[in-house]
């Protein structure tokens, strides 16, 4: 009886903590999806002729401009596509392997 308990408790545990996560995954799923234009047109802007005049321009101190740094936005784009990468990973092991 007390081994059956343990393990009932052991697994609503594991329950509550696959719960959250699957949530929150698809939170940030949703917000990621929410950004999708923006992202597209940010992915865009870097490299363009616009972009270049940009980092010419004489900015006010105290302005955040890290976009017209080369490092931020393409740090951005590989982290997404390196994210990506994980998520089908990820998706095939699930579909493949947990379920």
């Amino acid at each position: 009886m007390q081994a059956d308990l343990a393990r009932i408790q052991q697994m609503e545990t594991y329950l509550d903590e696959c719960t959250a996560a699957v949530r929150s995954l698809q939170g940030q799923i949703d917000r990621l999806n929410a950004l999708r234009d923006h992202a597209k047109e940010l992915f865009s802007y870097y490299g363009s002729e616009v972009w270049y005049a940009d980092r010419e321009t004489e900015l006010p101190e105290g302005v955040k401009a890290g976009i017209l740094s080369e490092d931020s936005i393409y740090d951005t784009i590989t982290g997404l596509r390196d994210t990506a990468f994980d998520m089908l990973e990820t998706g095939t092991d699930v579909l493949k392997n947990w379920i």
